[in-house]
């Protein structure tokens, strides 16, 4: 099934970057190529280079840049390797949402509202070296599950969830996403489970951002990024929960202090009503632009 992935906040993070004409620009989480089209098309002869570890990314995207392939090159890697992939670049773009296509069609388990393996590997094709969720789930002490969960995905049942979890292997592999979905909604409260937002939201988040080293590659990735940008340049990262935003924050305000960089908007660029509207997902979304100086 095709699924439609908005790009959020679009216009926002193409008039933040406040490109010229021949810029060279990186784009970090090249997903379903949204921000990079958009930069193309606004700005001529800019060239981009585009970075993805999920490789059939492109090969969905590359339909919508016909006559454009000439200005981008797509390169299959994780964004923390970016220093061995780019000289010296006018802008940056992180997105560090998941495409409505991964949590969706990928089949690699990052939705709990589909019965599939439970991977949640980036990789379209993960090796038996590879991390994936179910390692995670099936071998992983109590203790560890529990301050993943917790600190991943600032869950307030991660103990009780680790507890079931532990319980349940016991039993039989935890081997898919409905698994791992009936345990937490066995051992959350019902007044959880008929909340807000979906009891195993936060596990799954947390379980993903383990199985990726997310934040870790964040880290790397922006340091390196800012390494890479030119005086002038501009980094855009949209953050889509606390642990990355806080990360994003830190290390912007870091650089302020060290008067390596000055601060574009001093509190996050968030979606309006209009993108909201026909975009749920941009309600999580925040924007933070850094100029280096």
């Amino acid at each position: 099934m095709e699924s439609i992935h908005r790009t959020v906040l679009l216009n926002e993070i193409i008039e933040g970057l406040n490109l010229q004409n021949n810029s060279l620009i990186l784009d970090c989480t090249f997903g379903g190529g949204g921000h990079s089209l958009e930069v193309l098309l606004k700005k001529s002869n800019t060239k981009i280079i585009a970075l993805d570890q999920d490789s059939s990314v492109w090969e969905k995207a590359k339909g919508k840049f016909k006559g454009l392939e000439n200005r981008i090159t797509f390169v299959n890697t994780n964004f923390k390797d970016l220093d061995k992939v780019s000289g010296k670049v006018d802008g940056i773009i992180f997105d560090l949402g998941l495409s409505s296509d991964q949590l969706e069609n990928s089949g690699r388990g990052f939705s709990f509202l589909k019965d599939e393996p439970l991977f949640m590997t980036m990789k379209e094709n993960p090796q038996a070296e590879d991390l994936t969720a179910m390692d995670v789930v099936n071998l992983w002490n109590e203790e560890n599950l529990a301050d993943i969960i917790y600190g991943y995905g600032e869950e307030k049942f991660s103990r009780r969830i680790a507890k079931g979890i532990v319980e349940a292997r016991k039993k039989g592999e935890i081997k898919t996403t409905f698994d791992l979905v009936k345990i937490i909604e066995k051992v959350v409260p019902a007044i959880y489970r008929r909340g807000r937002i979906n009891p195993a939201t936060k596990t799954f988040q947390a379980l993903r951002i383990a199985v990726n080293d997310e934040l870790g590659a964040l880290k790397e990735g922006l340091e390196k990024g800012f390494n890479q940008l030119k005086v002038g340049g501009r980094m855009s990262v949209i953050s889509f929960h606390s642990l990355e935003d806080r990360i994003t924050k830190k290390f912007y305000k870091n650089l302020e202090k060290e008067g390596k960089a000055k601060l574009i908007n001093k509190k996050p660029i968030i979606a309006d009503s209009e993108e909201l509207k026909n975009n749920p997902r941009a309600r999580s979304a925040k924007l933070r632009i850094l100029e280096k100086v």
